[in-house]
């Protein structure tokens, strides 16, 4: 099956790598054009933890897309920072004619203190990209999808974490928890419009996000250098099915779904991509 969503724009945050990247990819092979933005550089202590994406991964995601023959319009800016993203996101619907697809991607992962160890400026800003970024983003894109008039499909990026509890990284699963809840609103408000809101809720993914030394000795503390395959031994755990992870194409895919017409029946839904981690 291809063309699933010929035609139509969709706009991805995030995307100059990860899953950010997989989705633009993904979609531009089933006819979307794509608009894509992410900060390319530092936020707070982040990169403590993993390296940022930069400005050469933002330009191979822009390759990537158009060696599948579609358009696509890249900018930088920070979700935390409306005002930037909606006046790229203007220009770039300009360019390309419309917009249909909200891939609300672009996040950030903090972990290794207990809640009253976490830095003040770390929650603020697990919390403001988290979540007030996605808001930023509906906020920007939703007039849009509502003029076009064909209405469209928003799709949030939350976790496992946005269901569950961990331990020593609560500002991020609380993050994870809060777009679920804006999910559900933006259901009951954009449904008169035909417009979709659903959330994909991904376990540890195959990203530079968990694949670094700091989230390997978060998982094997009992190990001062863990190598990968013990990281893969203890993530395994998180899963019901015999495998460490899911890969962005996994998550990509149930983007693509919930995005095409095979789901114009599902809104407000949590869909996991977790191996059955929900179910452990």
């Amino acid at each position: 099956m291809t063309g699933r969503i010929a035609g139509k724009v969709a706009f991805i945050t995030g995307a100059a790598r990860g899953q950010g990247r997989s989705h633009a990819v993904r979609l531009a092979q089933e006819g979307a054009d794509i608009i894509a933005v992410d900060v390319c550089g530092d936020v707070g202590r982040t990169s403590n933890f993993y390296a940022p994406a930069t400005d050469e991964d933002l330009a191979e995601t822009v390759r990537l897309v158009e060696k599948e023959g579609r358009r696509i319009v890249a900018y930088k800016a920070d979700v935390r920072d409306y005002e930037a993203l909606e006046a790229g996101l203007a220009a770039a619907v300009e360019e390309l004619g419309r917009l249909d697809i909200v891939a609300a991607n672009a996040g950030i992962f903090q972990f290794g203190d207990d809640v009253q160890d976490i830095r003040v400026g770390d929650w603020a800003d697990v919390i403001d990209v988290n979540v007030t970024g996605v808001f930023n983003t509906c906020k920007a894109a939703v007039p849009h999808l509502i003029r076009g008039g064909r209405g469209g499909t928003v799709v949030i990026t939350s976790s496992d974490a946005g269901t569950k509890g961990f331990a020593r990284f609560g500002h991020y699963v609380t993050s994870k928890h809060g777009v679920i809840g804006l999910m559900k609103s933006l259901t009951m408000e954009l449904a008169p419009h035909s417009i979709r809101v659903n959330v994909v809720s991904p376990t540890n993914c195959n990203t530079d996000m968990i694949q670094n030394d700091a989230v390997w000795r978060l998982f094997r503390p009992d190990r001062e250098n863990p190598t990968a395959e013990e990281f893969a031994e203890a993530s395994s755990t998180l899963l019901a099915l015999p495998a460490p992870w899911v890969e962005p194409v996994d998550v990509s895919n149930a983007v693509l779904f919930l995005a095409s017409d095979e789901a114009r029946f599902i809104t407000g839904v949590n869909l996991p991509v977790d191996g059955g981690s929900a179910a452990i």
